[in-house]
């Protein structure tokens, strides 16, 4: 892997975009995988000497697309009022003979109806990648979510995603299905590139000790995501008599300010005050897996991709992640390949005790084998998960469409 092969020096072959406008569409550009691939893909489709346009209500990383090349087209595509949406529709193709788009790539249900609309009446090739499960099962909730199974090329971010897709709306997908990995930009989660500074300036905002050893759950607050989950685990380590551990829960509440009660009154219950903390947004992810001795994905509910697993991984750091949904597809652990092999540990989800089993397991680790572990998870990531090869994959997609 050539750690230098960022966006901007993309290879040759993404060169018939020059000149091309393509468009995405997502409700924010706030922290989470799709913002982030939204941002990773305009820059490519800039540095290939395309038009790269998202349209969107805006978020914090705005200020990076201009940077990297996009152009951030104000639009209200958070909404999802119907009549509203029958209004954006018409916004849109407005927009798009304006700009002169080529192509539109929708990255979320609401406004993918709304780009689906505007490319059929502009006869323009439309991409949706899905991002997530899509929970519902109701025949009203089944229609809504199959927008996302209509574009031209279906983008799935996993395997487990491309296998819903197929089972959830067969007569939709077909074989237009694709399956495309989240990517990790390599040159930014390398440990060569997270200073010691980064971590110990992050750790002393989090109030970790120097002599903690942290556990790491970095996920919005939701309970599928599964801090629960975690915080009973702690309890157990406790319990056990495993000692100087900070269990950081990092990630926004996004108003879930019931959510946020309950787990402060779990800690307080557990007796884990000092130990578990809720930390809020992290802006620099890289130095907090860096900073976290292991970090835990225990989702209780499928996860469509695992970016943390990923990221972590390609940092160094070892992970515990529940064995359900596409994280599996993440992280190699028996029975599918030899204990030797491994790149981290699955456990059931649900499980607080098997969880504290693997992470005792983790942090029990002789230097030698978390050394090991460490460079088998790393290589792992750059042959699977690199944003090169997810790059280059949606580039693909988007030539061909064009080109025909």
């Amino acid at each position: 892997m050539n750690e230098s092969n960022r966006a901007g020096s993309f290879p040759s072959e993404a060169a018939p975009l020059a000149g091309r406008t393509i468009l995405q569409i997502i409700p924010g550009l706030d922290a989470g995988g799709a913002e982030r691939t939204t941002v990773d893909v305009a820059e490519a489709v800039a540095a290939a000497g395309g038009r790269a346009l998202v349209a969107t209500e805006g978020g914090r990383l705005v200020g990076e697309l201009q940077a990297k090349g996009g152009v951030w087209l104000p639009f209200p595509a958070n909404t999802k009022n119907p009549a509203a949406m029958a209004l954006n529709v018409l916004k849109l193709a407005k927009l798009c003979r304006r700009e002169d788009v080529s192509l539109i790539h929708a990255r979320s249900r609401a406004p993918a109806w709304v780009a689906l609309g505007a490319a059929r009446h502009l006869g323009l090739p439309f991409v949706t990648t899905y991002h997530g499960s899509y929970s519902g099962h109701g025949s009203v909730k089944v229609l809504y979510n199959s927008v996302m199974a209509r574009g031209d090329v279906v983008i799935a971010n996993s395997h487990y995603t491309a296998d819903l897709i197929r089972t959830r709306h067969p007569d939709q997908a077909k074989d237009r299905v694709r399956v495309i990995h989240r990517g990790t930009d390599l040159s930014v989660f390398n440990p060569s590139a997270v200073t010691a500074t980064r971590v110990e300036a992050l750790r002393r905002s989090w109030g970790v000790s120097p002599h903690e050893r942290i556990i790491l759950l970095a996920a919005r607050l939701t309970a599928w995501k599964g801090q629960r989950v975690l915080i009973e685990a702690a309890a157990l380590l406790r319990d056990r008599g495993l000692k100087d551990i900070a269990v950081v829960l990092a990630g926004d509440a996004q108003g879930r300010t019931t959510y946020e009660r309950e787990l402060d009154a779990l800690i307080a219950a557990r007796g884990l005050d000092g130990i578990v903390r809720r930390v809020g947004h992290c802006s620099d992810m890289p130095a907090a897996f860096r900073a976290a001795a292991v970090v835990a994905v225990p989702s209780v509910e499928p996860e469509a991709f695992g970016r943390s697993a990923v990221e972590a991984q390609a940092l160094g750091t070892p992970v515990v992640v529940t064995d359900i949904g596409a994280v599996p597809e993440t992280v190699l652990a028996p029975p599918e390949t030899e204990a030797f092999r491994r790149t981290g540990w699955r456990v059931p989800p649900h499980d607080p005790a098997a969880l504290a089993d693997a992470l005792g397991e983790l942090l029990s680790l002789g230097a030698s084998a978390r050394d090991a572990l460490t460079l088998r998870a790393r290589a792992h990531v750059e042959t699977r998960f690199s944003l090169e090869t997810m790059i280059a994959d949606t580039l693909d997609v988007y030539r061909g469409l064009l080109r025909a």
